[in-house]
């Protein structure tokens, strides 16, 4: 066997997941697992490729029992996987996610790395530039991404859960001829579905899952679809589709004149009483766009009538319901409870005055999840702990809570299994019934015939069928869009990269921040020396510089920790303690092997706060801001400790080579510099950099394509303590005495600096440039204070308003083209 799971137990607060399930995997088979969402598919998926630790039962590959899983481990044992949300890291380049994911002999060959890796993208068929970030890609995009890196290691054993969920009839095809070649090679595949077509197509064998326990094991050719129904719902489901609409009512509660907006052109309908109408299409061909529209969220020209009214952009803004195809990333706050989640849309409902009635709220959202069937371990559990079909349920009770006068479902059942998914129709059903105009879009042609009352086919952009009645067939679906001059089947728009280019692309990129940094300096330095000569004075640039080399160095000691998610705020206080302790060592008429122990000295407490806070982060779980507030407080106090107040004058000789200078030009701002490039270099280039930004673009992905996310935090808190004794070094020839309280004051600069250069507070982006930049900045700032004849506190106002401006505009748009690829 090339996969064998015997006897896997695992249990979650005394919930199983998985209770003694047992599955053998042939080599060059196909072997399917079926299941309703919550059976334990995705667990036991997870337990095989090392991303959860079973609690019982035994795990042998090629016949020999496997030592416990880890990511990494199961890669080298020829374990891949494609997942249902592709861990994918989106502040970093479709370039360095292959690269940081996959073993550096994959990208080898002709052409080098950029060669091997257009061979990959084209293999799945992904058209998308290399530098483009994996943020600005679609969904569709960004599971053949995944895909990719899957099929690229040519594993043994490949593992596909819903891999086919968000993509297109071309793309699908393309998929399952890969799948038919590894097979034919000897790879054998995992596939995890729930459309039943794709087992017949593919699947040799097939397992069902239902409530952590294996319900049969059979080959395909040897079972029907109703006895696999049967077995995955553990009851015979008599229709999967609801009734439709008998008769049109008289009258029409949903009417589209001309509709034109970003992505569709002239979309006219007419959807009678108690009918569904459906969106199909190629993905990505503006079905997305319009129910964008339809939900408020993007403007349109033409006319929208919900029951006979007119209604603006703004009106569908706050009374239509929208359930987005990307239920993760926009349907639902993760971080927030089931019932936080189901009752977000509809609170003025609940409130009395101010304050929001939680019987009232309470009642209502258990009405309403109990009315959906969700299955949950209570209404305050996180709703990431609820399976797909009951996420999305969670959805559809939001948006049914909201009282909405249209209900807009893109892919509604998208990961769901079949017994959900029967009842989302019968809910999408009721509503309609209940006088809510609904409007479904879907990739499967199936799901909109079974369905809808009215489907529009669209092709880019525009409506070119209208399908009614009994003419709602997949044939004419496929028909219509295949047939029409203005689509393309063969070139999706979905699969199509928007690629930016020139300035476009700059702008987006992270060198921009720097750009914009210099611009800054190099203006605000006019103007000064414009108002006062002297400010270019050799004395003024060399003072100017000094200062920044200090707050340079704290400043990319603070990038490395803002690039991981986190913050350190113990950078200033650690580099005025290590001044404390040079000044009992480096002092006039020490010996040399005293100053080399007082330099030994500096550096092991550096490191030791580094391992400190990087420990208390990853293996304590504290707050990096918890952590190194500690440290902040705790390396304060030893200072005071060690000198109650100012002493201990460093050596002369060593305060001139710190403050030693060329010309303006001082000796260690050229070191500042280099180092700058030589880390930004790294950054670009080396695994350890593009680790650096993977862990704190997307945590759990990171953690699932097998990098060690806890020694790569660690190792990032060492490293920012060592530069904070490179700023010591600084301190110690600026100020040439040990004092207690000095360096506490400059953690704020340090991250005043990083922001302004362009690094982002949500962590995976930013440049090491950037922060150099925002030192010198940060120090024309001060020095324009005195040269322009402004009091003190003009200092705190003008850095201030640097941070608060760079923090919205850098973050902001950051969120923005995240928000729009997501619904891409």
């Amino acid at each position: 066997m090339t996969l064998e799971m015997r006897g896997i137990t695992k249990t979650y607060g005394g919930v199983a997941a998985l209770s003694d399930v047992s599955v053998a995997v042939r080599p060059g088979e196909v072997h399917a697992i079926l299941g309703e969402n919550g059976a334990g598919k995705s667990t036991l998926m997870n337990v095989a490729t090392g991303g959860t630790r079973p609690d019982s039962g035994t795990i042998l590959t090629g016949g020999t029992e496997a030592p416990p899983l880890t990511p990494r481990l199961a890669a080298s044992l020829g374990i891949a996987i494609v997942h249902q949300h592709p861990a994918v890291l989106p502040d970093l380049t479709v370039l360095e996610n292959l690269e940081v994911a996959l073993p550096a002999s994959v990208l080898r060959g002709e052409g080098g790395r950029t060669g091997a890796a257009r061979r990959l993208l084209e293999r799945v068929g992904l058209d998308v530039d290399l530098a483009d970030r994996v943020e600005s890609m679609t969904v569709a995009q960004r599971h053949l991404l995944e895909i990719a890196k899957a099929f690229a290691v040519q594993p043994s054993l490949l593992i596909l859960d819903e891999p086919t969920a968000p993509l297109g009839d071309d793309a699908v095809r393309r998929f399952f001829g890969l799948v038919r070649d590894a097979v034919a090679q000897g790879v054998s595949v995992v596939y995890i579905t729930h459309r039943m077509a794709e087992v017949r197509e593919l699947a040799d064998r097939v397992t069902v899952l239902r409530d952590g326990r294996v319900r049969g094991t059979a080959d395909v050719a040897d079972v029907t679809d109703d006895e696999l129904l049967a077995m995955i719902v553990g009851r015979k489901l008599e229709s999967t589709f609801p009734p439709k609409l008998e008769s049109a009512g008289d009258g029409h509660d949903l009417v589209l004149d001309r509709l034109s907006g970003p992505g569709f052109v002239d979309v006219s309908a007419a959807v009678p009483r108690g009918a569904i109408v459906g969106i199909a299409g190629v993905v990505g061909n503006g079905q997305a766009d319009l129910l964008r529209a339809l939900a408020g969220l993007e403007s349109f020209t033409g006319a929208v009538r919900v029951g006979g009214t007119a209604v603006t952009a703004k009106d569908l803004l706050h009374r239509a319901a929208y359930m987005p195809a990307d239920r993760h990333g926009e349907g639902l706050a993760m971080s927030l409870t089931v019932r936080e989640n189901a009752a977000i849309a509809a609170l003025k409902s609940f409130t009395a005055g101010p304050l929001v009635r939680r019987a009232t709220e309470t009642d209502r959202v258990r009405e309403s999840l109990g009315s959906l069937s969700v299955k949950a371990p209570s209404m305050d559990a996180p709703v990431g702990a609820l399976s797909g079909g009951n996420q999305q349920k969670v959805v559809i009770a939001r948006a049914l809570l909201a009282d909405p006068v249209l209900l807009i479902a893109d892919e509604p059942t998208q990961g769901v299994d079949v017994g959900a998914r029967a009842e989302i129709y019968a809910i999408l059903r009721d509503a309609s019934r209940r006088g809510i105009p609904v409007v479904v879009a879907s990739s499967d042609s199936k799901e909109l015939e079974g369905l809808c009352d009215q489907v529009l086919v669209m092709s880019r952009g525009q409506v070119v069928k209208t399908l009614v009645g009994d003419e709602i067939t997949e044939q004419a679906m496929v028909s219509a869009a295949v047939g029409s001059k203005a689509s393309s089947l063969a070139t999706p728009e979905a699969l199509k990269a928007d690629h930016p280019t020139g300035l476009r692309r700059f702008i987006q990129g992270d060198y921009a921040p720097s750009a914009l940094v210099t611009a800054l300096i190099v203006l605000l330095g006019a103007f000064i020396a414009s108002q006062n000569s002297a400010f270019l004075s050799a004395f003024n640039l060399t003072t100017i510089l000094t200062a920044a080399t200090a707050i340079g160095f704290l400043a990319l000691g603070q990038n490395i920790a803002l690039l991981t998610g986190g913050i350190d705020l113990s950078v200033g206080p650690l580099a005025g303690f290590l001044v404390v302790v040079a000044s009992f060592f480096i002092n006039d008429g020490s010996p040399v092997g005293t100053v080399l122990l007082g330099l030994a000295l500096m550096v092991l407490v550096a490191v030791v706060t580094g391992l400190v806070n990087g420990t208390l982060i990853r293996y304590a779980r504290f707050t990096p801001i918890a952590a190194t507030l500690a440290l902040y407080i705790a390396l304060g106090g030893f200072a005071l400790l060690l000198r109650p107040e100012q002493g201990g004058y460093i050596s002369q000789d060593f305060q001139s080579f710190v403050t030693l200078s060329f010309g303006p030009l001082p000796l260690f701002f050229t070191v500042l510099v280099v180092v700058a490039v030589a880390m930004e270099v790294a950054l670009r280039r080396t695994r350890w950099g593009w680790r650096l930004r993977a862990v704190g673009s997307d945590e759990p992905a990171a953690r699932t394509i097998g990098l060690r996310v806890d020694r790569v935090v660690v190792l990032g808190y060492v490293l920012t303590a060592l530069f904070g004794f490179l700023a010591a070094l600084m301190f110690m020839g600026q100020y040439g005495i040990g004092d207690p309280t000095q360096g506490a004051a400059f953690t704020l600069t340090s991250i005043t600096a990083v922001v302004l250069g362009g690094t982002s507070l949500l962590g995976g982006r930013g440049t090491f440039v950037g922060p150099l930049l925002g030192a010198l900045l940060l120090q024309q700032v001060l020095s324009a204070t005195v040269f322009l004849g402004l009091g003190t506190v003009f200092q705190y106002w003008f850095q201030g308003a640097l941070i608060l401006v760079a923090a919205i505009v850098y973050t902001t748009g950051r969120l923005r083209r995240r928000r729009r690829a997501m619904v891409a």
